[in-house]
């Protein structure tokens, strides 16, 4: 019998693989899905998500959204919580890309002013902002100028001219995470991080210049400072070669620390240590390192797609009307207050392409959506839609406080490839505005590729995990 059959339905968009399905599984697995994306889940991702249900000091369930497919180890979308007294931290769970994230800056702009333009305003972009493998900026740090990045964040970027005091109001964890130590992170890392601040790197990060072209809450929205036709900037990166270095370091010290501390796991992927032991503690100070890392490279670069647009078209900062939204971030491991069995309990919820989804009144969202909710972004394809949504009360008990970051992928980056040379590549963006520094990125990220977002934010939202505020619709991509 596949893993497929063993799931039980719960409701609709709720589907539960019970404890002990698997071997050693403690917790059960909520898989939140529509009819339509369950038929597209993969065997090996619920698999994936029974095998985190054994790890050591896994609390109350395993919690996987319905932008789901397999990962390393864990599958990406899955959200795990474990007790930081008595259980693990896995760099796997986590993830390589450490604070991969999603920022949205909204502007005066308008669609009907940008339309008739956008080709040339995308080449200017990828003339003025580094992108693609191996991709370098500007900046060439030294490892105590990047120690200090990895110590500030955002604010490291804002005191050198890369945005303004403000921005950092509106980041998760104001832009930099606390438990941050660079003496936890290798050399090697810090060569490979040293040049690579302000890019946007390869697969499915980007830049992206949309419009609202849908409002589902007027208030919110309102609250928010967004309306129909208005042009907003989305980024989407994170921690480039400097956070891929530190999974890659702590994965081997995770992989040697089973034996020492007698863990037993199903899948070698799925490494881990205790979280009080030094190990742990050292990965966990460098994992926080590269998300400060990645807090900084949005910063710069949303700023310098931002400069850029502002340039092209002869604007002020005033008259651009330039304003960070929310910036947040997926592929991390957070120490976080929840609920379980009806006591509040200190948790290290693992988030791995997943976000936070924080409801109303929460002390961790930002004043100035306290009222409403923090904000969710979860970014689509080049050729569809993204959308913002905010966090709501029902986030706590389903998912740890979670949302989605995505659509999720479909089709493999070869089986992409194999497409686009089969149908053609004009045929397959059809009118869309896509630049790159090669081809086979943009073969790789064809929307083909994506599961439908709408799908998937449908679905956060029919659940009460959080709502839906506004749709955006893109004007022009940027790949790596």
């Amino acid at each position: 019998m596949s893993l497929k059959d063993s799931l039980v339905k719960v409701s609709e968009y709720v589907y539960q693989l019970p404890e002990e399905t698997l071997q050693g599984q403690k917790v059960p697995v909520y898989f939140y899905l529509s009819q339509k994306l369950l038929e597209l889940l993969e065997e090996e991702a619920i698999k994936q998500a029974g095998n985190a249900g054994t790890l050591p000091g896994v609390e109350k369930a395993i919690y996987v959204m319905p932008d789901v497919h397999v990962g390393y180890g864990f599958p990406v979308g899955g959200v795990m919580a474990t007790d930081p007294e008595e259980g693990i931290i896995s760099p796997g769970s986590i993830g390589y890309d450490i604070n991969c994230g999603v920022r949205l800056i909204a502007t005066n702009l308008t669609v009907e002013r940008v339309q008739p333009i956008r080709r040339e305003l995308m080449q200017e972009i990828l003339r003025k902002v580094p992108a693609g493998v191996g991709s370098t900026g500007k900046l060439k740090l030294s490892k105590d100028e990047l120690s200090q990045v990895a110590l500030k964040g955002a604010r490291w970027a804002v005191e050198r001219g890369f945005g303004f005091e403000e921005d950092l109001l509106h980041i998760e964890s104001g832009g930099a995470l606390p438990n941050a130590d660079p003496s936890k992170v290798s050399d090697f890392a810090f060569e490979r991080g040293s040049d690579e601040l302000g890019t946007v790197g390869s697969g499915n990060h980007f830049v992206e210049i949309q419009y609202v072209d849908e409002v589902y809450d007027e208030e919110v929205a309102k609250s928010i400072g967004l309306k129909l036709g208005q042009v907003t900037l989305m980024v989407h990166s994170g921690s480039r070669g400097f956070g891929h270095q530190v999974c890659v370091d702590y994965l081997k010290t995770a992989k040697d620390a089973l034996k020492k501390y007698s863990i037993e796991i199903p899948d070698m992927q799925l490494a881990c240590m205790p979280f009080k032991s030094p190990e742990g503690q050292d990965y966990f100070k460098a994992m926080n390192s590269a998300a400060n890392y990645a807090f900084a490279n949005r910063q710069i670069l949303g700023f310098l797609t931002a400069d850029a647009v502002r340039s092209f078209l002869n604007l002020s900062w005033e008259e651009f009307g330039y304003r960070l939204i929310y910036d947040l971030a997926h592929n991390i491991g957070k120490l976080e207050e929840h609920r379980v069995d009806g006591k509040r309990k200190k948790l290290l919820v693992h988030r791995k392409g997943a976000t936070r989804a924080f409801p109303p009144k929460n002390l961790d969202v930002p004043p100035l959506y306290r009222d409403v909710g923090q904000p969710v972004l979860i970014p689509g394809d080049v050729g569809r839609y993204s959308f913002l949504l905010v966090g709501k009360e029902g986030s706590m008990d389903m998912s740890f406080g979670s949302a989605c970051h995505g659509a999720g992928r479909l089709m493999s980056r070869t089986k992409a490839k194999e497409y686009v040379k089969k149908e053609g590549l004009e045929k397959v963006l059809r009118d869309l505005v896509v630049v790159a520094r090669g081809k086979g990125t943009v073969a790789e990220e064809i929307p083909q590729a994506y599961k439908d977002v709408s799908e998937v934010a449908k679905v956060v939202d029919a659940l009460g995990i959080a709502g839906l505020v506004a749709r955006f619709k893109p004007l022009g991509t940027l790949k790596g």
